[in-house]
C-alpha cells in the first residue's frame, strides 16, 4: 500500500465513523481503480484476482472490499443423485462491466422477483421455487451474493437452482442495491450492520421470514450461505440469528465481527485477522470453502472462521470435549486438489467443516463461468453445502 492509498484509507475511515459510507466507498474505489497495479492489470483481470478464477466484473480489490469434488457417501433426501459439477476449461467470456447479467438457468421451476420492506429499508430478492413443490414443507437456503453481483449472476455462478430442482428446496437470493453500497457489497464491516434487528441483518431476516410465511417451509431446515461479502454477511446472520437458521455456509468470506470499519476490513481481507476469535454466543454448524491462493480475501480468514466455531464448542463453553479434526483429501479430475477437514463433537456430529481448494483463487468452487467469480476446476461447493445442510437440521446436537 503506497502513501496515496494509505492517506485514502485514513480519510475513508474518518468518513465511515461519521456515517458517510457512500463517500468512503467512492474514495476507495477511485483510489484503487487508478493505482499503478490496476493500470497494469490485463483486461478482465484486476490486481486482486488470482489465476484460475473466471470473472465477468472488476476484481473486488478495485472496489470496496468484500463487505461486503468428491461426493458425500450415502444417499439422503437432498444428496441422492447429486453429481459434482464437471471440470471445464476456464474461459473469460470477455463481457464488459455494465452488460446485462446472464439469466440464471431455469431447469423447470420458477425464479420469481419479490421485495421486502422493514424499518431499515427495502430489499429486492429472487426466489427459486422448484418443480413439483406442492407437497410437504421444504428446506430453504438463503444465498447472499458477493460484490458487483446480483441474484441472477449468483444463481448462474453457483448452479444452486439446478440442484434445488433436483433436491426440492427453496432458494432465496436477497439483493444489495447500489444505493446501499456502490459496489453492491453487503456492509459486513459496519457495526450497525452486525447486530440483530438492525440494518442489513434485519432485512435479510425479514426476507427469510417472509418466504417462510408465504411458502411451506420446514422451519428446522432454514440455512444461510454466501460468497465473499455475502459469505461475511452469512457469518453475521448466523451469529445474530441462531434461532432462525440451522447451519451456515461461508465461501471465500470472513468471520463475524472481523472488522469494524473500512481500514480494518481491508487489513483483514489482505492479511487475515490479527486478533483472537470472537465466537458467537450460540454457534451454528459451519461449512467453509476457500481457495488457498485467494489474493482478494486471504485464506487465513477460513482458519479464523473455523477457530471461532471450534472455540464455541470447547469444554469451557459447556461442550463435553473439544471437537476432533478428521482430514481427508481428493482431486477433481483435470482440476484442483482439495483437503476436507471435519471437526466432530463428542457425539460424532460435525460442528464445522473446512474445504481448502489448493491453487484455488477468489471464485465459487465448482461454479459455472456463465456467472461471475467462479472456479469450475474445484469441487462443487454448492453440492457440498446442500449435503452439509441436510446433515444439520435445527436441534441436532454435537454433544
Amino acid at each position: 500500500m503506497d502513501a496515496r492509498q494509505m492517506s485514502a484509507m485514513v480519510e475513508a475511515t474518518r468518513l465511515t465513523r461519521h456515517g458517510r459510507l457512500v463517500e468512503a466507498t467512492a474514495l476507495i474505489q477511485q483510489t484503487w481503480a487508478t493505482s499503478p497495479a490496476a493500470r497494469r492489470a490485463p483486461d478482465g483481470q484486476g490486481p486482486g484476482e488470482a489465476g484460475g478464477a473466471s470473472s465477468r466484473h472488476p476484481a473486488p480489490s478495485r472496489l470496496l472490499p468484500a463487505q461486503g469434488g468428491q461426493q458425500a457417501q450415502g444417499p439422503s433426501a437432498w444428496t441422492h443423485g447429486l453429481n459434482a459439477f464437471s471440470s471445464r476449461r476456464i474461459q473469460d467470456p470477455g463481457l464488459s462491466p455494465g452488460l446485462a447479467a446472464p439469466a440464471a438457468k431455469r431447469p423447470g421451476g420458477r425464479f420469481d422477483a419479490f421485495s421486502y420492506t422493514g424499518a431499515a429499508g427495502t430489499r429486492a430478492y429472487r426466489l427459486y421455487v422448484p418443480t413439483g413443490s406442492t407437497g410437504g414443507p421444504l428446506p430453504l437456503v438463503v444465498m447472499l451474493h458477493g460484490g458487483t453481483q446480483d441474484a441472477a449472476t449468483f444463481a448462474a455462478a453457483t448452479g444452486m437452482n439446478e440442484l434445488a430442482d433436483r433436491q426440492s428446496c427453496l432458494v432465496a437470493y436477497p439483493e444489495q442495491p447500489s444505493s446501499a453500497n456502490p459496489g453492491k457489497y453487503w456492509n459486513w464491516f459496519v457495526p450497525g450492520h452486525q447486530r440483530r434487528d438492525a440494518g442489513e441483518p434485519s432485512l435479510i431476516a425479514g426476507i427469510t421470514r417472509q418466504v417462510m410465511d408465504r411458502y411451506p417451509v420446514d422451519d428446522t431446515r432454514v440455512y444461510v450461505a454466501g460468497f465473499s461479502a455475502g459469505g461475511a454477511m452469512a457469518a453475521v446472520m448466523a451469529a445474530v440469528y441462531p434461532d432462525l437458521y440451522a447451519a451456515v455456509g461461508v465461501h471465500s468470506g470472513l468471520a463475524y465481527a472481523a472488522a469494524r470499519d473500512v481500514a480494518s476490513a481491508f487489513a483483514v481481507m489482505r492479511r487475515g485477522p490479527s486478533r483472537p476469535a470472537r465466537s458467537p454466543v450460540t454457534p451454528l454448524p459451519l461449512i467453509v470453502f476457500h481457495g488457498d491462493r485467494d489474493v482478494t480475501v486471504a485464506y487465513g480468514n477460513a482458519r479464523f472462521l473455523i477457530d471461532q466455531a471450534v472455540a464455541a464448542e470447547s469444554p469451557d463453553r459447556g461442550a463435553v470435549t473439544t471437537p476432533t479434526a478428521v482430514t481427508s483429501g481428493g482431486q477433481v479430475p483435470g482440476g484442483h486438489a482439495y483437503t476436507r477437514t471435519s471437526y466432530r463433537g463428542a457425539g460424532g456430529t460435525t460442528v464445522a467443516e473446512c474445504w481448502t481448494v489448493h491453487q484455488g483463487g477468489h471464485g465459487w468452487s465448482g461454479g459455472d463461468p456463465a456467472g461471475s467469480y467462479t472456479d469450475p476446476r474445484g469441487p462443487s461447493a454448492s453440492a457440498e453445502f446442500l449435503r452439509f445442510f441436510d446433515e444439520h437440521p435445527a436441534g441436532a446436537s454435537a454433544c
